[in-house]
Parts: structure tokens; C-alpha cells; sequence
């Protein structure tokens, strides 16, 4: 009778293959992109002619660390969930080298603080002078200023 056919793998022993995808799809880790926020983000925004790069890397998201061909293209980019996604993941301290002692043993541990981000400011704003702002939160501030909301909003 029939049997059940194998799944052939088409390119099972081609690691060099399989290597080349995973470099190729890469991108810049979270610790390399706070530390390019908080140094070089106005000079990664107003960046030379490359002719080599899309855009001629003109149009550079920083929070993304990708470039795009117009500013359509980007500004389309800044609405999309991928980089409202990155924006979040950039709200939490990166890892640090502090905390991972701290985390085996010499130390005490740290609640990694949260921060406030909000999308970078346009090309024309970075000329006028804008910044991206990257604000510390602080927790316990916002939850019993909440609270006292929320007590103030009931006795009404």
C-alpha cells in the first residue's frame, strides 16, 4: 500500500547557505542603537551623499538603524508597528555590563529604568535645532500620581 512520503530538504547540507541568510538579514542590536542616540544621532540623521546607500542615506531611521529611498518612504516607516515596536523595546535601559555583575552575584540588583522615546524629529527640525529626546521615567512618581487621579476622579 502507500506509504508516507519524506519531505525532501532541498538544500539540507548547504550551511554555507544557510550562513549567508542569517548574516545578510542582521540588524544593529539595541545596546548599539541607544548608544548611537545618545552620541552621534544628529550626525547620523544629517548624514553625506552615499552614493552606495538607498536614498543616497538621506533618509535614516535611527531607532531602526535602516535607510529608505524618500522621506514618503520613511515617514510611511515611522507609522508602521515595526518601528513602533523598536521604539518600545528601546524604552527599557539596554543590558549593561554592570548589571549582568550584579545579576551573578556582586551587587544588588537594579530595576532597569524606563524611559519615554518618541520618533525623531525630520531633517528640517534637526537644522532648527531639535533633538531626539529620550526622557527617564520615573515609576513610582507615575503610578501614585495616577492613583491620586483616580482617588480625586471617585470624591467627584
Amino acid at each position: 500500500m502507500g506509504m508516507v512520503q519524506k519531505r525532501k530538504k532541498m538544500h539540507y547540507g548547504d550551511t554555507h547557505l544557510q550562513r549567508r541568510w542569517r548574516v545578510r538579514n542582521r540588524t544593529r542590536d539595541l545596546d548599539q542603537i541607544d548608544q548611537d542616540i545618545q552620541t552621534q544621532s544628529a550626525q547620523l540623521i544629517n548624514q553625506p551623499v552615499d552614493l552606495e546607500k538607498p536614498g543616497f542615506a538621506q533618509f535614516y531611521c535611527v531607532h531602526c538603524a535602516k535607510y529608505f529611498i524618500d522621506d514618503v518612504a520613511m515617514q510611511a516607516h515611522f507609522r508602521t508597528k515595526v518601528h513602533k515596536r523598536r521604539l518600545k523595546a528601546l524604552e527599557v535601559e539596554p543590558y549593561s555590563i554592570e548589571e549582568s555583575e550584579r545579576a551573578a552575584g556582586h551587587g544588588n540588583y537594579q530595576k532597569p529604568k524606563k524611559r519615554h522615546m518618541e520618533t525623531q524629529p525630520s531633517k528640517d527640525e534637526v537644522k532648527a535645532g531639535k533633538r531626539i529626546r529620550v526622557e527617564v521615567v520615573d515609576e513610582e512618581a507615575a503610578t501614585t500620581s495616577k492613583k491620586a487621579a483616580k482617588m480625586q476622579k471617585m470624591e467627584t
